[in-house]
């Protein structure tokens, strides 16, 4: 952790927009293949694919490792803070501070990644004072393209983020959201 990074709270629970963004949870072990165990996931994603109970038990070990060493928060996506449709998360980078999402496929078309990410962004702007967070995604990934556009965000003019991952090399544009 940087020492400009304040830690991150020890729980966090947002709403806003319709959702409640909680921290995961041991209950929610059982869901979470559903949710990530998927093709879609495991292509455009760097979420370990297949996604199993082993992978549910590493995940939630991980988000608190993560929060703990004050570098990301995962927080799973609900309407009610229930059951989980997904995963919404805020991590510090070097290139800025990252959100990124993943929504279980029976959840998808009703425009919940984007407004997680909007709910998310307004956590960052208000409680971490951030100025912009940045989403890296894929030019071909139609489906973040189209969350990142109607959040708001705007296509970043700096160079590609390459890389490769399970074997696929990939590309990220960066978008960008400004504080209002």
């Amino acid at each position: 952790m940087s020492s400009a990074a304040s830690p991150f709270p020890d729980r966090i629970e947002l709403r806003g927009e319709g959702l409640v963004l909680r921290d995961w949870t041991e209950g929610d072990l059982a869901a979470m293949p559903e949710l990530f165990d998927h093709p879609d996931v495991a292509y455009w994603t760097p979420i370990v694919s297949p996604f199993d109970e082993a992978a549910a038990r590493a995940r939630l070990d991980r988000s608190r490792r993560l929060r703990a060493e004050g570098t990301a928060i995962l927080l799973a996506i609900t309407v009610d803070g229930g059951a989980p449709l997904g995963e919404v998360m805020l991590r510090r980078a070097p290139e800025g501070t990252e959100l990124g999402y993943a929504v279980g496929p029976a959840h998808r078309g009703q425009g919940v990644a984007g407004r997680a990410v909007r709910v998310m962004a307004a956590y960052a702007f208000g409680e971490l004072a951030l100025d912009q967070v940045i989403l890296e995604l894929e030019a071909e990934n139609a489906a973040s393209v189209a969350v990142a556009t109607k959040a708001g965000f705007g296509l970043l003019d700096v160079p590609l983020i390459k890389g490769e991952e399970k074997g696929r090399p990939y590309a990220l544009q960066t978008w960008g959201l400004n504080r209002p």
